[in-house]
């Protein structure tokens, strides 16, 4: 996705140079949402201001709304085929797969120590075997972050906020076309 982004806005359209596609890139990955959407905004706000970053926001939001709608739409008129029943089984197991794979690539950028470790485990288990709504999982492990990043410098430990450089890194060999 970000390649072709690159490709239209850098060297098609010549919109923004090549480094600060990549400081887009960065500020798009950080900010809640996806990349596309967030490059979009981030784009159309420089192109043409606020209306233009809502403009891209919409033109790149609405063919999805509008694909989602329209399926929801027809498997309503075909619930009760058995065919589609049969795809619908089959697409669900694709997309458990799908969430797994996107699961284990946030493990390895997420899960730097035993701290970041134990926040995963403790977030999981409470997400699973308690009612607390995710909300307040996903507000907690920010609060939870910063915690133990000062208590990690208040006793002089120091603190990772990156993969090390020298770590080896295993490679899973998957096609990132649907991501």
């Amino acid at each position: 996705m970000i390649a072709t982004i690159e490709q239209e806005i850098v060297h098609r359209k010549a919109w923004m140079s090549k480094e600060e596609m990549g400081d887009m890139v960065s500020i798009s990955g950080s900010a809640p949402g996806g990349v596309a959407v967030n490059s979009a905004a981030f784009i159309g706000y420089r192109l043409g201001g606020w209306l233009g970053a809502i403009a891209a926001v919409i033109a790149i939001t609405l063919p999805t709304f509008l694909i989602v709608f329209l399926l929801s739409a027809l498997s309503a008129m075909f619930k009760d085929n058995m065919k589609v029943a049969a795809a619908l089984k089959g697409i669900h197991a694709a997309v458990v797969a799908l969430i797994m794979v996107a699961a284990v690539k946030m493990w390895k950028s997420s899960v730097l120590d035993t701290a970041t470790l134990v926040i995963t485990i403790l977030t999981v288990t409470l997400l699973l075997l308690t009612g607390i709504h995710s909300l307040y999982l996903i507000l907690g492990g920010p609060l939870a972050g910063i915690l133990i990043v000062y208590m990690k410098k208040k006793c002089g430990l120091t603190v990772q906020t990156e993969k090390g450089q020298g770590e080896p890194e295993r490679e899973l060999h998957f096609p990132e076309y649907y991501i």
